[in-house]
């Protein structure tokens, strides 16, 4: 396979993902803030899958599989990974059902969910037309645009924590906390 330097490299930075992560996660001794923790649990995830998924055609390629089985088996793990791992970590974390009800109404959530529109659902489509085997030339370019998207998606939602945008009140300082002093 001839794009291994750059799906190394795209494991690589998502892994510095997982470490900003779990800084953020770290960075106070007080008590964690719920939606804080489950807003770090999305990025550490989303991370986490790009690592695997930019690994996936490295691994199976060595086992020499090659053209639409290499990429439709590692699009199938990109979707499971993403998708699977979305939906597990909604109904095992009590953190995440917590951020998922105060984002509960649409207005709460609008800026967050169309941010991240914007990578999910052209990544999810290239991974799906890799899946049907729709566009066999370009299979390895949507494969590696989805992961790129995910990871631009994670690198949004990053700095949406930092900034504290799109994130219900709860998990915002108070005035009196902002600024210090």
């Amino acid at each position: 396979m001839q794009d291994t330097e750059l799906f190394l490299s795209l494991a690589e930075i998502a892994g510095v993902f997982v470490g900003f992560g779990a800084l953020i996660a770290i960075r106070s001794a007080g008590p964690a803030n719920v939606i804080e923790v489950a807003s770090i649990g999305w990025v550490v995830l989303l991370a986490t899958v790009v690592v695997a998924s930019a690994l996936a055609p490295v691994v199976v390629g060595r086992f020499g599989v090659a053209g639409h089985g290499l990429w439709l088996a590692c699009s199938v793990v990109a979707l499971v990974l993403v998708w699977g791992g979305f939906a597990v970590t909604e109904r095992l974390s009590a953190e995440q059902r917590v951020f998922m009800d105060a984002r509960a109404p649409l207005r709460g959530r609008a800026w967050t969910e169309l941010a991240g529109a914007v990578a999910w659902l052209p990544a999810t489509v290239a991974l799906v037309l890799v899946v049907l085997g729709v566009l066999p030339e370009q299979e390895p370019a949507l494969y590696f645009a989805a992961v790129v998207l995910f990871l631009m998606m994670d690198a949004l939602f990053l700095l949406m924590i930092v900034f504290r945008v799109g994130l219900p009140t709860g998990a915002r300082p108070r005035p009196d906390e902002a600024g210090g002093g």
